[in-house]
Formats: C-alpha cells, structure tokens, sequence
C-alpha cells in the first residue's frame, strides 16, 4: 500500500506543480489555488467564479453572441452583473476596488449569503435572456 499512496502524492504533487505554474485563465486559481482529491461543492449557479454562464462577455467569446454588451450599456462580464448592471440590482454586491477583485472573489465564494444572490443573478439572466441582449 505505501508503494501506491508514494505514487499517489507524487502524482498530486506534478498535478499542484502544473495547476500552479499553468499559463491559461487564472480566475479559479485565484480563488482556489491547491488542488484537491475532494470536489468543491460548487452548484451550476456558482460558475460566476469562473466568469462562466449566460453572460454576454462570456457568450462572445465562443462566439455564442455577436456582442459582449449587456443591454443596459456595459460589458456583459459576471462581475458587471453582480456589482452594476441596472437589471440585477435587487443582488447586487458592493463592488471592490479594482486591486482587491480577487480577494473579493475569494469571500464571495465562501460566503452563503453572496452565493445566495450569485443564485439569484443567474436564475434571473437565464429565465430573461432577452433582457440581456445587446440593444
């Protein structure tokens, strides 16, 4: 047993060595920066941490949206609809200055009431995708 748990830690040890040295988006790392055998239990609503979802920035980039507007005026990123945008301001959170962004990610996500409200703007943008399409 001791021969297959050395080869268990070595291959977590390459796999925290790469997730840790990658070069490809780094909002999750930022938030959850040690792998880990055990699964956050992240719920579909929570992908605002990835910056993943019916976001118009996010729709854009794979070319699912010819624009990465929102229709109230601004970029159609999770942050704008969790902190600006005039449609979802019934879950808004108080926006962080720009430095502290990913601090501020890290809290949101280890927090229920702010995943509560994340739930709720992306319940909100998918029962009203029309709403947030670019005008």
């Amino acid at each position: 047993m001791r021969v297959m748990w050395e080869g268990g830690k070595r291959t977590l040890e390459e796999w925290q060595t790469s997730w840790k040295n990658g070069d490809t988006d780094r909002q999750i790392f930022n938030i959850l920066p040690s792998v880990s055998l055990h699964p956050t239990n992240w719920i579909r609503e929570d992908v605002i941490f990835s910056q993943h979802g019916p976001f118009p920035a996010y729709l854009k980039r794979f070319h699912l949206s010819d624009s990465d507007y929102c229709s109230c005026g601004g970029i159609g990123t999770a942050f704008h609809c969790a902190t600006k945008c005039i449609y979802t301001v019934s879950w808004h959170m108080r926006k962080p200055a720009p430095n502290f962004e990913q601090e501020w990610l890290k809290r949101v996500a280890n927090n229920l009431v702010s995943r509560q409200k994340i739930r709720g703007i992306i319940k909100f943008i998918s029962e009203n995708r029309d709403l947030f399409r670019p005008p």
